[in-house]
C-alpha cells in the first residue's frame, strides 16, 4: 500500500499551501540528493544541476527545510559603524586645547605636556601638511623625502647594522636584531634573496633613503646619533615624525622640531600640529 496523504478540501488557503508542497517534490525530484559529511540523520542538500527553483518555490523549500522558519522572518540588524568614543582621560585633556586658536611652539609644546595622560613616557610627534606642489603632477606619483638629523635624538635607542653574511644567515632564519639595515652596494646582489622580508617591514636597504652606501661606517654613526628619514604619504603631502620624548625638556624639543623645519622649508609647510601619544593635536604656527 502507497503513501496516503491527506487533502483538505474547502480550505482555501490550505489547498493553496498543499498544491505548493506538491510542486516543491516534483522539483525536488529533479534535483540531485548529496548526503553531506556531518550532517544529521534526515538531513540532505539538494543540488541544482542546470535548472533553476522558482523563486516562491525556493522560498517555500528552504522554509519547511528550516522547520517552518521563513527566511524572510530572520531580520539580522546591522551595527551602525562609526568612530568609537574617546576615552574620558582624553576628552578631559582635549578640553584643554582650543581647536580654534593656533598656539606659538613655546606654548603648544607646554599644553601638549599638559595633554599626556599616559602612565609611560609617551613619545612626541608632529605632523606636517606640506604644500600638495612638493609632490609635483599627479600622473608623476612622486613622494617628497628627506632626512633630517635630530639634534637630541628620538629619544629612543635605534639598532643600526652594517649588512654581511653573518647578518643574512640571521636573517633567513628569521631572526631580525635590527631597526635599521645599511649596505654597502655590492651587497645588495645578497640581499634580493631576502627582499620579501625586509621589504614589507620597512627594513630593505634604498639609496632613496641613504642605506645604501660606499661609507657604510659613516652612515651607521648617522643614524645611530638622531638622524631619521621622512616622507610623505602615498598621494598626499603629509609628513609624521617623532620629535623626542614627553621627559624631554622644552630646550630640547624646540631645536628638535626648528631641524626639521629647516630641512623640509618653512615655505613648504601650510599646517604644523604637535601631539603626544594617545593625546589631543595641538595646531602650532609656523
Amino acid at each position: 500500500m502507497g503513501k496516503v496523504r491527506k487533502v483538505v478540501m474547502g480550505d482555501v488557503e490550505q489547498e493553496k499551501k498543499q498544491q505548493k508542497k506538491a510542486e516543491i517534490r516534483r522539483e525536488t525530484k529533479k534535483l540531485k540528493k548529496v548526503e553531506g559529511v556531518g550532517l544529521h540523520g534526515g538531513e540532505r542538500t539538494a543540488v541544482v544541476e542546470g535548472t533553476e527553483l522558482k523563486a516562491d518555490v525556493r522560498e517555500i523549500l528552504e522554509n519547511v527545510e528550516s522547520g517552518g522558519k521563513s527566511s524572510k522572518s530572520k531580520t539580522s540588524k546591522k551595527k551602525l559603524v562609526g568612530p568609537k568614543p574617546r576615552s574620558k582621560k582624553y576628552q578631559e585633556a582635549a578640553k584643554l586645547v582650543d581647536k580654534t586658536k593656533t598656539y606659538s611652539l613655546s606654548d603648544a609644546i607646554d599644553l601638549m605636556k599638559k595633554t599626556s595622560y599616559t602612565k609611560f613616557d609617551g613619545t612626541v610627534e608632529i605632523h606636517l601638511n606640506l604644500n600638495p606642489t612638493v609632490l609635483g603632477e599627479k600622473k608623476e606619483k612622486k613622494d617628497f623625502r628627506g632626512s633630517v638629523t635630530l639634534p637630541h635624538g628620538t629619544g629612543k635607542q635605534v639598532r643600526v647594522v652594517a649588512a654581511d653574511d653573518a647578518v643574512l644567515k640571521e636573517i633567513e632564519a628569521g631572526n631580525i636584531n635590527f631597526d635599521i639595515l645599511v649596505s654597502h652596494p655590492s651587497m645588495m646582489p645578497k640581499l634580493a634573496k631576502v627582499a620579501r622580508v625586509l621589504g614589507p617591514k620597512g627594513l630593505m636597504p634604498n639609496p632613496k633613503t641613504g642605506t645604501v652606501t660606499e661609507d657604510v661606517e659613516k652612515r651607521i654613526k648617522e643614524l645611530s646619533h638622531g638622524q631619521v628619514n621622512f616622507k610623505t604619504e602615498p598621494e598626499n603631502a603629509i609628513v609624521h615624525l617623532i620629535v623626542g620624548k614627553v621627559s624631554f625638556e622644552n630646550e630640547k624639543l624646540l631645536a628638535n622640531i626648528n631641524a626639521i623645519y629647516d630641512v623640509i622649508g618653512r615655505n613648504k609647510i601650510l599646517k604644523a600640529t604637535i601631539a603626544a601619544t594617545m593625546g589631543p593635536g595641538i595646531t602650532i604656527q609656523i
